[in-house]
């Protein structure tokens, strides 16, 4: 048992928001049920303790008034970088946490551990993790698009096409009612032509959007007419069509 007030928590877990409602709940549970699982502290040298694990049962241990708490000390100390690491990775496996704060978490991870070892602790792909790292790195008013407008991988991807703040706020504007298969489309055609206006990029993203299957419904005469030639040609009936129907394009292609 240790003074609350000697438990301290390292400069940028402090600034990092916790879900309030969560703080409280979790504080219900802890006055109902007891503290189940201690905070993990290391002792810094100077009579205090540096918390490694358990923010919020701290967070909410104060909310209670809690004078003096539980804590699991660690006997064999980390210096602060890891402490920090290891509090991060704690926190990241809460839920709802928000695209910003898993970025700038995962931004330190990516510094202090490496890409491979960070998403590894963290339990996601290297892709994922560093497009989180990508994320980090974005102007604040185009984090601020993510979720409402555009998804962080879009806003990352728009960023590294239009430097230009306000104008790729504007195209996110622009392309936020799409959905993701044509935004996709749009921003392979912005990077080949980031001059254009929207209505060219909106048409030819929706040409470079259409499905590779496309579902096609015959008449009942044209049908018997295809399965007679599969069989004649011993193919299947979707493969034949497939040709016919590709056949045809490139003639109409070849025609212009």
């Amino acid at each position: 048992m240790v003074p609350i007030k000697q438990v301290h928590v390292w400069d940028e877990a402090q600034a990092r928001s916790l879900d309030r409602e969560g703080i409280r709940e979790l504080a219900r549970s802890i006055k109902n049920e007891g503290l189940q699982n201690p905070p993990l502290v290391q002792k810094n040298g100077r009579g205090q303790f540096l918390l490694m694990s358990g923010q919020r049962r701290l967070a909410a241990l104060k909310l209670l008034k809690a004078k003096k708490i539980p804590v699991l000390v660690l006997t064999k100390g980390y210096d602060l970088e890891n402490a920090k690491a290891a509090s991060v990775i704690e926190n990241l496996h809460r839920k709802n946490m928000n695209p910003k704060d898993m970025a700038k978490s995962c931004s330190f991870l990516a510094e202090k551990m490496g890409i491979t070892v960070g998403a590894r602790s963290l339990g996601i792909t290297r892709k994922t993790f560093k497009k989180y790292v990508g994320f980090a790195a974005l102007p604040e008013k185009i984090k601020n698009l993510v979720p409402g407008t555009i998804s962080s991988s879009v806003a990352i991807k728009l960023h590294s096409i239009i430097p230009n703040v306000p104008k790729a706020i504007k195209i996110a504007q622009r392309i936020s009612a799409l959905d993701a298969r044509t935004q996709k489309a749009y921003l392979r055609v912005l990077a080949r032509y980031p001059s254009a206006n929207h209505k060219k990029l909106l048409r030819q993203a929706r040409l470079l959007a259409i499905r590779k299957t496309v579902p096609v419904t015959l008449p009942s005469t044209y049908a018997k007419k295809l399965e007679k030639e599969s069989l004649y040609r011993e193919e299947e009936p979707e493969k034949l069509a497939q040709q016919i129907v590709v056949s045809w394009l490139a003639k109409r292609n070849h025609r212009r």
